[in-house]
């Protein structure tokens, strides 16, 4: 009856000692996990910057004001006089 009483002593000490280990390298994934994500959040956000700045910048080069200006002043070029310009209909 003592053996017994102390192999199922001895057997819940081990499952006592593999739950802490379990919970303490548990902890240890979720902080590493957390860390991860909010790098990645971090690059995210970083990016999203970038993308906002680019789409402004490609938004300025395509005005067409400033496309217009360009192609006076760059190329010559000019709008047709009236007498050139035909109406086509489909």
């Amino acid at each position: 009856m003592r053996l017994l009483a102390a192999l199922a002593f001895a057997a819940l000490l081990v499952a006592d000692l593999v739950s802490a280990i379990a919970v303490v390298w548990s902890r240890h994934e979720s902080r590493a996990l957390f860390v991860e994500l909010t790098r990645l959040e971090n690059g995210r956000d970083e990016l999203n910057v970038d993308f906002g700045r680019l789409e402004l910048e490609q938004a300025t080069w395509a005005d067409p004001s400033r496309v217009e200006d360009m192609a006076r002043s760059r190329f010559g070029m000019l709008n047709p006089p009236p007498a050139d310009v035909e109406l086509i209909q489909r």
